[in-house]
C-alpha cells in the first residue's frame, strides 16, 4: 500500500463519496480527490497524476461506462486502474464492463475489507503489467 497515492472517487452523492473516503482513510489512503459527475472527474484527471478510480456505475453527464470508455479510450490515462462500484449486480452490466477494460467491480453495500481487496487486487495486476 502506497498512502501517497491519489485516488479519484466518482460518485453523485456527497455521502457515499464521504463514506469511500472514509474506508479508504481508514485503509492508510490520504489523498482522495472526489467528482460528482463523469465530465468533473475528467477534467481532475487532466489536472492531477491518479493513481485509482474509483466510480459508481450510475453517475450524470456521462454514465460509469461510458467514463470508463473515455479513460480506456485516451492514450495518458487508459493504465490507471479502475474501480466500477455499482448496486447493480446485473450480470450484462459486468459483463460490459469488463468488455471495456474495468481492472475490478464490488457490489454496494460492501466492507472496508472488501474495498481493500479490490485495491490490493487491482495494484497488484498494474504491477505486474
Amino acid at each position: 500500500m502506497n498512502p501517497s497515492m491519489k485516488i479519484l472517487v466518482v460518485d453523485t452523492f456527497a455521502n457515499m463519496r464521504r463514506i469511500i473516503k472514509g474506508v479508504l482513510r481508514q485503509l492508510g489512503y490520504k489523498r482522495v480527490i472526489e467528482a460528482e459527475d463523469g465530465i468533473a472527474a475528467l477534467q481532475e484527471l487532466k489536472k492531477e497524476n491518479i493513481d485509482l478510480i474509483m466510480a459508481d456505475w450510475n453517475i450524470p453527464k456521462m454514465t460509469g461506462l461510458g467514463f470508463l470508455k473515455a479513460v480506456r479510450s485516451d492514450r495518458n490515462l487508459k493504465n490507471i486502474p479502475f474501480i466500477m462500484i455499482t448496486a447493480e449486480g446485473e450480470k450484462k452490466n459486468v459483463i460490459e464492463v469488463v468488455r471495456a477494460g474495468i481492472s475490478n467491480i464490488f457490489i454496494k453495500p460492501f466492507a472496508p475489507e472488501i474495498l481493500k481487496e479490490k485495491i490490493e487486487n487491482v495494484l497488484a495486476e498494474k504491477a505486474d503489467s
